[in-house]
């Protein structure tokens, strides 16, 4: 095969083999927008990463107001239960916490072990009462490459540019070395 035509055969054949990329891989982004629940007034928002090592990745951030404007007391907190819509056996929740001591900012990590519909039940109980709202969500699997795998695409970029500044560098010294064979 030609040397010019195997990179492009490889990039077609990698092109070929690559997946369809389908999925959230962004900022966090609402499920439920200010919701009614009792005294409260609930948003969740969510960024759902699926993950196969058993960490977190579903991260739910829980704002809470109340209804008559007032201020949410000290004590309020959510918790997040999640179930796979195809698997309700498998319900997971965790506790929610004040981010930077915000208690009207929540946020709670569940693990989400698979692609696919979850069924995101928040519950809220503090002082003024207690109040439930449920949603759904997506999970898909993050597609922001590892950082190690950063490395490994940049590689190839970084060799050709330190062959290119090798190959700049050989041209000055050989003209540097022609003009002064000419010179004398």
């Amino acid at each position: 095969m030609n040397r010019r035509r195997l990179p492009i055969a490889l990039a077609f054949v990698l092109a070929a083999l690559s997946g369809r990329a389908s999925g959230h891989s962004g900022p966090p982004y609402p499920i439920l927008t200010d919701k009614v629940a009792g005294p409260y007034l609930l948003s969740i928002w969510t960024d759902p990463d699926t993950t196969d090592d058993g960490s977190a990745g579903g991260q739910f951030w829980i704002r809470i107001h109340l209804v008559d404007g007032g201020e949410v007391p000290s004590e309020t907190r959510a918790r997040v239960s999640i179930a796979a819509l195809d698997r309700p056996e498998s319900a997971r929740d965790a506790p929610a916490s004040p981010v930077r001591g915000d208690i009207t900012n929540q946020f709670a990590a569940v693990e989400m072990d698979h692609e696919g519909s979850f069924g995101v039940l928040v519950r809220v109980e503090g002082p003024r009462g207690r109040a439930a709202v449920d949603s759904s969500v997506e999970a898909t699997y993050d597609l922001r490459p590892p950082r190690l795998l950063l490395l490994i695409y940049l590689l190839p970029f970084v060799l050709a540019g330190l062959l290119w500044g090798r190959l700049l560098m050989r041209r000055r010294v050989l003209r540097s070395s022609s003009r002064s064979g000419t010179d004398g």
